[in-house]
């Protein structure tokens, strides 16, 4: 079974960096689509960031585009969030989500199109 953990996330003042990790186990990642998506009470489910297997192309939500940088280590089996520039409308929960490389038309910020999740973690901008 496919299985995410992401790294803690934590609580920074508006303007600060925070990265985030998520290490994959029982697969390789690079196998695998790799998204960020992040959920604020009472918001609906977002899509941060996406990288597709294979390529490596990545993708960015409006919102964190020039802000929010996805990469990967394939040796770790780890994909990260670095998040710069920080502000308060960036506290939510965050998820990393993986999906498997198949046929099909999908959307890498569309939620339903990913297989795997992690637990969350919560990240807190203050102002």
């Amino acid at each position: 079974q496919v299985r995410l953990v992401e790294s803690a996330g934590g609580s920074v003042p508006a303007g600060a960096s925070l990265t985030l990790s998520c290490t994959v186990s029982q697969v390789a990642a690079s196998t695998m689509h790799m998204g960020w998506f992040r959920q604020a009470p009472g918001k609906e489910r977002e899509g941060v960031a996406g990288v597709y297997a294979n390529s490596g192309t990545t993708h960015y939500g409006a919102s964190v585009k020039g802000r929010f940088t996805i990469s990967r280590d394939i040796a770790k089996n780890t994909v990260y969030l670095q998040m710069n520039s920080l502000t308060p409308e960036d506290t939510a929960m965050y998820y990393c989500a993986a999906r498997r490389n198949r046929l099909g038309t999908w959307n890498w910020s569309r939620s339903a199109d990913f297989d795997y999740w992690g637990q969350g973690t919560q990240v807190t901008v203050s102002a």
